[in-house]
């Protein structure tokens, strides 16, 4: 037993000593990043991103060039296909239609659909919602607290499932992301309610998606059976629109976009995007914005009192309160400068919803921490850089007013980005001239001299 114990605590000394030798070999110190011409994250210095690639599908404006080609602040835009966000969001908000469907239609083709094109297309999505009985049993086995890695190991299994999983074509691409666009609700729907009934010891529901419905509709009704409104499936489909698609150069796409490069499959692929878009900093970061905002409102007295507000903001960000982090969560944007427009149109969405559910007291406090929250973001950087909301500041308070779980916010955003995902896979296999993405990283280390084992 004594040299059992033993045993573990020597393996567990020498990962203790890796780790610590870890300290130096990872040592890079900031300034070579200059000294090398390096562009840290594939930034610019005036904070634009490195041009990497080129693209048809969307376009992300956060700011203009003046004459001279400086970088100057504007009125965030986004653009699918070249037509803009709030052109494509208004007419359903006035029409109150659903519009995911056709969004993903014009990200795929490149052109908006007629009524016919739009019906058969609906038609098609909802003939493959529903999972086979192999797959079905695959989710129930699955263990784990992540639907996000329990997504991720599902459509790694569709390559089973697939008759061509291999075949690049651009038939066979459609297809495949026609299947994964449509199975992606019913995968997440079904991962929740089995994680639900094994963590927390709740009732198993499998519900069969129903014919006529819309994605946002067949998505909850797989959830929660009838308790949602119209307005909660118009709110969750508008949502999933606004985080289809945003640019190549988000690390999510890139991420498609690098290992589609390869030639690799489609379901490799995609895989490895959610594995990108699971992380904090990025697809995870809705879940950071609602717990901060659960805990203003525990910790802000009057949710009117720009006062108390700001000196509790400004304490947030010297790492005195909160998480101690040094960040207001949701403020602040790597491209947009004076406005996020995703963030825009969510925060009329939330308004919409919150007099729906009596929450126009939260919302409007919520408002004010974006309105104090770049004020003081801005004063505390000491610069005259504009600060904005993401999109992560409004998507969090929406999927809560629907009653949707934590659980699944980080997964609803890969519902909607798989549109883009595999708009972008299959330009990237497509265009002329293209090769596989291979950048280059400069090694800063010395040669060494080899010295043999017994002399060490």
């Amino acid at each position: 037993m004594d040299e059992e114990r033993n045993s573990l605590m020597n393996k567990e000394y020498l990962i203790y000593k890796l780790s610590d030798e870890v300290k130096n070999s990872c040592k890079i110190p900031k300034e070579a990043f200059t000294k090398y011409g390096v562009k840290r994250g594939l930034r610019n210095e005036d904070g634009s991103g490195v041009l990497v690639g080129l693209t048809n599908i969307g376009n992300v404006v956060g700011y203009e060039r003046d004459e001279n080609g400086v970088p100057r602040p504007c009125e965030g835009k986004l653009f699918y296909r070249g037509y803009e966000l709030n052109d494509l969001v208004e007419p359903l908000l006035q029409e109150k239609r659903f519009g995911f469907e056709e969004i993903a239609y014009l990200l795929l083709s490149g052109q908006l659909p007629d009524k016919e094109e739009l019906d058969a297309f609906k038609e098609l999505l909802n003939d493959n919602m529903p999972l086979d009985h192999r797959t079905i049993v695959h989710i129930i086995d699955l263990e784990g607290s992540n639907i996000m890695n329990i997504l991720a190991r599902c459509v790694l299994e569709m390559y089973t499932f697939d008759p061509n999983p291999d075949d690049i074509s651009r038939d066979n691409l459609m297809r495949q992301s026609i299947e994964l666009i449509a199975k992606f609700p019913t995968i997440i729907a079904y991962a929740y309610n089995i994680y639900r009934h094994s963590v927390h010891g709740r009732s198993l529901h499998i519900r069969h998606p129903k014919e006529n419905l819309s994605i946002a509709e067949n998505f909850l009704y797989m959830l929660k059976h009838d308790d949602y409104t119209e307005l909660d499936a118009r709110m969750l489909d508008l949502l999933m629109i606004v985080q289809a698609e945003h640019g190549g150069g988000n690390n999510s796409t890139f991420t498609v976009r690098v290992t589609s490069s390869t030639r690799t499959d489609t379901y490799s692929s995609i895989a490895a995007g959610i594995g990108s878009l699971k992380g904090p900093l990025h697809g995870g970061a809705n879940i950071k914005c609602i717990n901060m905002f659960h805990h203003l409102k525990e910790a802000i007295k009057d949710w009117k009192n720009v006062d108390e507000l700001d000196t509790y903001l400004n304490r947030m960000l010297d790492k005195e309160a909160y998480d101690r982090s040094g960040l207001i969560y949701g403020i602040g944007h790597a491209v947009y400068t004076l406005s996020d427009p995703r963030a825009v149109e969510l925060k009329k969405l939330a308004g919409v919803l919150a007099k729906e559910k009596g929450r126009d007291e939260e919302y409007n406090f919520l408002r004010l921490i974006e309105q104090e929250g770049i004020k003081c973001l801005m004063a505390h950087r000491k610069s005259n850089k504009p600060a904005c909301a993401n999109l992560d500041f409004y998507s969090g308070f929406i999927y809560e007013m629907i009653g949707l779980p934590q659980e699944i916010y980080t997964p609803i955003f890969a519902m909607s980005r798989i549109v883009g995902w595999t708009a972008h896979r299959i330009e990237e296999l497509n265009f002329e001239g293209r090769r596989i993405i291979r950048p280059a990283y400069k090694n800063i280390l010395g040669q060494k001299d080899y010295v043999p084992l017994n002399e060490r």
